[in-house]
């Protein structure tokens, strides 16, 4: 791997000296755009308004208020004190619980970058032992950001978070009618709950349509581009959902789909027949429910190693206009 980043953390009086590398990666097939005639590749040509072609060199980004326009250079922004700091200051700890993992974003692994890792481990040990992430800010890529610290296999971890008011509200009329669930319902749904019940395994799962993705290019190196895609994917499976639509028997389809769980069915993929709508009568109802708009979600404590769950962060500073 390769850092993207130095710089330290600042832990009250203890610095702790890191270098910054991108935790993920994508695995997403690589194309490019062509001409369908002639297979040529797309270029793009960068033009300004007058009609001129202006070299990527010669960009600079500007903010206009309505009357003028002030251009800002890379020189102006490397002026900024932010843009200047290397610190990843730590501003509080807070229980793990209390940071909504809805607003994760990036995760970056952070390396002891010094002669003895001690400040690093000290810092490792420390979230360990109280439970708490750090809540940290620091500058990146001419942003300030917000993020957390936390450990994941004796490695800090650096996440990036959303600020506050970047988390959006919702606010679904349909929940703010009174549903009725019955006893007999809520037994059924937990049983099905319990027979897909097992522990998270990430290498369990398959991106599909990334693989379908690929057998489809390597059938069209080998075939060019008269593909069976019959022959290459064989034949669809039939659909018992001829409707598409909701199922009116709620209980009905609960049933059949832990049946279809204890005789060893795949229970991935719901078929028309274990749809269920909200309007699904059961038995008579021994539970009633009114949800009131969904904030954001309640935080849980992942199984992989301490992960967030939600606390309003600082609010990011707010901007006139976005320089374009």
């Amino acid at each position: 791997m390769r850092s993207i980043w130095k710089g330290s953390i600042a832990f009250g009086l203890v610095n702790v000296p890191i270098k910054v590398y991108a935790a993920t990666e994508t695995h997403d097939v690589s194309m490019h755009q062509v001409h369908d005639e002639d297979k040529a590749r797309i270029r793009y040509k960068r033009v300004c308004e007058l009609g001129h072609e202006v070299e990527y060199a010669d960009i600079e980004r500007a903010y206009d208020d309505g009357e003028k326009t002030v251009v800002l250079t890379a020189d102006d922004f490397k002026k900024l004190p932010q843009e200047q700091s290397h610190e990843i200051e730590v501003l509080e700890f807070v229980p793990v619980e209390q940071v909504d993992p809805m607003m994760f974003e990036k995760t970056y692994y952070l390396e002891p970058d010094s002669r003895s890792p001690k400040a690093y481990v000290l810092l490792r040990r420390t979230l360990e032992e109280t439970d708490r992430l750090a809540v940290v800010q620091f500058t990146l890529r001419q942003k300030t950001r917000l993020g957390v610290l936390r450990v994941h296999d004796d490695v800090l971890l650096l996440q990036g978070l959303l600020w506050g008011d970047e988390v959006r509200s919702a606010d679904f009329k349909a929940l703010d009618t009174s549903v009725k669930v019955s006893a007999n319902e809520l037994k059924m749904s937990s049983s099905l709950v319990e027979s897909m019940s097992t522990d998270f395994d990430p290498d369990r799962y398959t991106d599909e349509y990334q693989a379908e993705l690929q057998q489809l290019i390597d059938a069209k190196l080998e075939s060019g581009d008269d593909v069976d895609t019959a022959e290459t994917f064989g034949e669809p499976a039939a659909s018992d959902d001829d409707e598409g639509g909701d199922v009116i028997d709620l209980m009905a389809a609960l049933r059949a789909s832990v049946d279809k769980k204890r005789t060893g069915g795949s229970g991935s993929r719901s078929s028309g027949s274990s749809r269920s709508s909200a309007s699904g009568s059961g038995a008579a109802s021994d539970t009633e429910t009114k949800k009131a708009p969904a904030k954001k979600a309640p935080a849980k404590k992942p199984a992989a190693k301490k992960t967030p769950a939600a606390k309003a962060p600082a609010k990011k500073p707010a901007a006139k206009k976005q320089a374009s």
